[in-house]
Formats: structure tokens, C-alpha cells, sequence
């Protein structure tokens, strides 16, 4: 699942170690927007995570000391009829997907700029480690654009209508302190340490049951769902999760007083 890619193509690098999968974004010279290879090649390293069972947390970080300016600009306007933009909304709206709907925890490891697509990709995943001096800015309306991956679904989430509002309507940069008390942020780390910070809460989440983090995560995004609903589901994953081999280490090893050790099973 380690690669590499020459310094001045878009794509992205991944990394995979002691059960983490560290995706770097890697379009340095434009910030890392989300040029056509850095798009497909984040969705095929994402569904190869998702699909391994030995995967247990995924880090989003980005490089040359940013995280994601967003939508390649430079390419915007040129494909060929709606069904071109169609065809090209499809493939963003599949990595978001996969960001929000796969099992596995996504940390995003935020240094400089998270502009726009990048934003939303932030907010997509299901915690956000920023560096104090990271900005954040939705400016699609400058543009003539609406926020798209997402961003209009996973921000009110986050932090409520009204911000959501404020920071798409004014279309100004938000930094880091002011997103982590809106909750957009969830951890602050000095700069240069973001992906540093990351990986510690990685590191927790690896060696938490998969199974269980797996149906936590469920669970959490359907929380704005009816209670009913959600209770039905909430019963049916404690069900089988008591049947898990990892419920019986866990147990077994609380009773022992040991640290355990799960299988994803």
C-alpha cells in the first residue's frame, strides 16, 4: 500500500503501517487542489483502506506544508457539457463517500491552507487535527459556485446552521482558533506537528476493536435520524458485537487486568 510519485504530479502517496493508512495529497505546487489524478488516486488508496481488514484508522494529510486548496482552477470551465461536470461531480462525490460511509475513522491533519473543496473534504472526515496557524476558507461564492463534496451537509453538522452560514455567505478565511471553537476543528497542534498529533490519536484508535469503531461511526451519522430508528440500530450492533470474538477479548481481558489484543472479529 506504500508508493511513490514524482514531485510535481498531482496524486496521492500512501503509507501504511502498524494497521494506520497515512494519505497524503501531494500536488505541491497548487497546493494540493484537486487535480484530476490526485482525485482518482485518493478514491482507489481509500477503497483499498476500506477493504482491509488489517486497516484499522485512516490519516488525510497534505504536502509542502498545506492540506487542500481545493478544486483545480485551472481546469475548471473545460469539460464538455453538463455531462462532462456530471461526470466529474460523480467522481467527487465518490471519495466523499467513501469518507463519510466506510467503517473506518479518518483523521484529517490540517497544516496551511483548507480552501474551498478542501474545506469540505476536512469536514468530511470524522476528526480534524489542525495546526494553529492552518486557515480555513469556503469562497465558492466568489466564484459564482455553491459549496460542493459535501460542505453544505457535513458543516451545519459540525458546527450548527448559523456559522455554516456566516463562513458561506462571507466567504472569509476562518483560522484555526476561531474553527476550533465553532467545532469544525477538534484538536489543535503547534505548526508542523498536525500529522505528529494525528498519529497519536491514530495510534489510540488502532488499538481500540475495529468492530466497535466501525459501528460507532455508523451510529454517529445517523444521529439526526428519528430516535426510533436509531435505537432499532443501536440494538441491532450491540447484538452482534456480543457475538464478536473481540467483545470476549475485551472482556476477558478487562477481567484479567491486561491490555487486549483484537482481531477485527
Amino acid at each position: 500500500m506504500n508508493d511513490t510519485a514524482p514531485a510535481d504530479e498531482a496524486t496521492t502517496r500512501a503509507a501504511f503501517a502498524d494497521g494506520i493508512l497515512e494519505l497524503t495529497l501531494s500536488y505541491p505546487r497548487r497546493r494540493n487542489a484537486l487535480a484530476p489524478g490526485l482525485r482518482m488516486a485518493l478514491i482507489e488508496h481509500l477503497e483499498k483502506g476500506l477493504a482491509d481488514p488489517t486497516c484499522r484508522a485512516i490519516i488525510l494529510t497534505g504536502d509542502g506544508g498545506h492540506f487542500c486548496a481545493g478544486g483545480d482552477i485551472s481546469g475548471m470551465g473545460q469539460s464538455t457539457g453538463l455531462e462532462g461536470r456530471a461526470r466529474m461531480m460523480r467522481v467527487s462525490h465518490r471519495m466523499l463517500r467513501l469518507l463519510i460511509e466506510g467503517e473506518k475513522p479518518v483523521i484529517a491533519a490540517v497544516e496551511g491552507h483548507a480552501a474551498g473543496a478542501g474545506l469540505s473534504i476536512a469536514a468530511a472526515c470524522d476528526i480534524v487535527v489542525a495546526s494553529r496557524e492552518a486557515v480555513f476558507t469556503c469562497s465558492f461564492n466568489r466564484i459564482g459556485l455553491v459549496p460542493d463534496l459535501g460542505a453544505a451537509w457535513t458543516l451545519p453538522r459540525r458546527i450548527g446552521m448559523g456559522p455554516t452560514k456566516m463562513i458561506m455567505f462571507r466567504g472569509k478565511p476562518v483560522a484555526a482558533e476561531e474553527a476550533a471553537r465553532l467545532g469544525l476543528v477538534d484538536a489543535l497542534a503547534e505548526p508542523g506537528v498536525a500529522l505528529a498529533a494525528a498519529r497519536d490519536i491514530a495510534r489510540d484508535i488502532a488499538a481500540a476493536a475495529p468492530l466497535s469503531n466501525g459501528m460507532a461511526k455508523q451510529l454517529i451519522n445517523r444521529s439526526q435520524g428519528p430516535l426510533s430508528e436509531f435505537l432499532k440500530a443501536e440494538a441491532d450492533a450491540q447484538g452482534l458485537l456480543y457475538q464478536s470474538e473481540d467483545f470476549r477479548e475485551g472482556r476477558d481481558a478487562f477481567m484479567a487486568k491486561r491490555k487486549p489484543v483484537f482481531a477485527g472479529r
